[in-house]
């Protein structure tokens, strides 16, 4: 390797700049899942998943039999390598067994958000293909649309058992692992995960993650927090089906022998009280609850025990100069880091892992171990040095293979050489530290969710009475953006905005829904067609 800068970690002979962190070591044996690969560093009798509400807990050693178990009944029904299984389920303490059963035989584990409607989760049924789904009795009306066999999730009235339920996780659970199943080879190339992401533009897409992309993860997960120094209690409040959540808590922290405490949904009186009763001392969330918890801190304090609680972790967003300084300032016991990442680079691509670099205001932190970057000017296509804004590449063991069945999107997206292009304009400064100045990509981040602008222009194009329209990100306190939506309609039409709000809220989950509309003569466009949505964000928050 050149010589690098060992203050930016940049490198003037080929522009890159190389992560300060030190590298993580990935398995020397080739033929290896992450399953075994997390199974393999074992840790016993203490409570790895605690059900937050209920309290009933899952031990190290139950988990690890309890994915054997339900590994060798899927073998046994057939699943194999290349199969893909989907998880339509809230957070639970069984959410990680499913997900590393089905890894371990080297089948694909695909997950969906349980807000999502019964159009939303048919559409990536008929994109992914699973020959089964594992989900809870409450949201079997949502695979209503598919013909799906059913594995339920938790109790549920026998008398309500359909033709396509085949057995209970919990039965199987509780069967003995077969000595004799088949096994197929898994290597680290193979496909683990195929979540879906808007990507950096347009309609939501598979993304396909290999055992090594998350073994590296996991590897990054264990770096950052050191994990290995005593045992740490993590909430999680962050939804499992997301990267975030799967690669850290369904997965990574099992590794290190921590006990992690699972909120079903997130709420946040049960949060607050979860930290005094399970002695939490790690809580991940979003900047919009960390921005709560410092306007509510003063009786957030009286009534509940926060006393063992050393670190949030927020990701999602950047946080400003002052949550960061209001939050210290009233719960100065507890130290702040965020993590930057995408689906695409299996969560953490960069992150502040202590409070002086979380002081760094407005960072997105420094590159993860191993990993690399670019920052690479949109128009010239020519890589720039430190202080200088352009698109940010990353390359690195934890890089996704590919968007699913779409080499189209997959070739604009990654390059020959293995660089992610990540669609956020971002400047690197002499340390080494990443700032976020605006998104190359068009996705309006909702409470850390990802809404596609296009989608939603879709369905607004299928009202009778809309001729044109357009959809932007509006800038909000509370949530980061929402949708908003420029509306042309037919001439003669008295169409209202809360007739338009309506209309999209009945197809879409909630998070994705429009909360603003304006009525325009037209949408501007480019000459080739494309809606110029900065002219319109311009145009909506002027008046603000």
């Amino acid at each position: 390797m050149a010589t690098t800068d060992p203050r930016s970690g940049f490198c003037k002979s080929n522009s890159i700049f190389y992560s300060k962190r030190k590298p993580i070591p990935l398995p020397p044996n080739h033929s290896v899942d992450v399953t075994t690969f997390i199974s393999s560093r074992a840790h016993h009798g203490k409570a790895a998943f605690i059900d937050a509400a209920t309290g009933r807990h899952l031990t190290f050693s139950e988990v690890w039999s309890a994915v054997d178990s339900v590994a060798s009944c899927l073998s046994e029904m057939g699943i194999r390598k290349g199969h893909v299984i989907l998880l339509l389920s809230p957070n639970s303490i069984f959410f990680p067994v499913v997900c590393l059963s089905v890894m371990s035989l080297g089948a694909i584990i695909t997950t969906t958000n349980p807000l999502n409607t019964n159009r939303e989760i048919a559409k990536q049924v008929a994109d992914s293909k699973p020959v089964l789904a594992f989900t809870t009795h409450q949201l079997i009306p949502k695979l209503a649309d598919t013909n799906l066999r059913i594995i339920l999730i938790g109790e549920s009235p026998r008398d309500s058992y359909s033709a396509k339920i085949l057995t209970t996780l919990e039965d199987m659970m509780k069967k003995q692992p077969s000595e004799n199943r088949v096994k197929d080879r898994v290597t680290l190339d193979d496909t683990a995960t195929l979540l879906y992401s808007s990507g950096t533009t347009g309609a939501s897409k598979g993304v396909v993650s290999s055992h090594r992309n998350l073994i590296a993860m996991v590897q990054t997960v264990l770096s950052r927090f050191n994990l290995d120094q005593g045992e740490q209690t993590f909430i999680c409040t962050v939804p499992m089906f997301h990267i975030y959540g799967l690669a850290a808590f369904a997965t990574g922290m099992l590794a290190s022998g921590s006990t992690v405490v699972v909120l079903s949904r997130f709420d946040m009186d049960e949060m607050l009280s979860s930290i005094g009763k399970y002695r939490a001392t790690y809580l991940p969330l979003v900047p919009p609850i960390l921005v709560a918890l410092v306007n509510g801190a003063d009786q957030i304090k009286r009534k509940y025990d926060l006393g063992k609680l050393e670190w949030v972790l927020s990701g999602g967003a950047p946080l400003s100069k002052e949550v960061i300084e209001g939050f210290v300032e009233r719960y100065p016991q507890v130290a702040i880091l965020q993590g930057y990442g995408l689906t695409e680079s299996t969560g953490m691509g960069a992150s502040t892992d202590s409070l002086e670099e979380s002081r760094r205001y407005g960072t997105a932190g420094m590159l993860s171990p191993s990993m690399e970057a670019k920052i690479v000017d949109p128009e010239s296509g020519e890589s720039l040095p430190v202080n200088r804004t352009g698109e940010l590449w990353l390359r690195g063991p934890t890089i996704m293979k590919g968007y699913f069945s779409n080499a189209e999107a997959t070739a604009s997206t990654l390059d020959s050489d293995g660089w992610l292009r990540t669609g956020d304009l971002c400047y690197i400064d002499d340390d080494g530290f990443i700032f976020v100045v605006d998104r190359l990509k068009e996705l309006i981040k909702y409470k850390g969710y990802q809404v596609p602008p296009a989608e939603l222009e879709a369905l607004l194009l299928t009202h009778p009475e809309i001729v044109d329209a357009a959809v932007i990100p509006f800038p909000d306190k509370e949530v980061g953006q929402y949708p908003m939506a420029y509306v042309v309609r037919k001439t003669g039409s008295d169409l209202s905005e809360s007739a338009v709000m309506e209309f999209i809220a009945k197809q879409v989950a909630p998070y994705k829904r429009i909360r603003r509309v304006s009525f325009a003569a037209s949408v501007p466009k480019n000459p080739s067609g494309k809606i110029l949505r900065k002219d319109l964000i311009k145009l909506a928050t002027s008046k603000l």
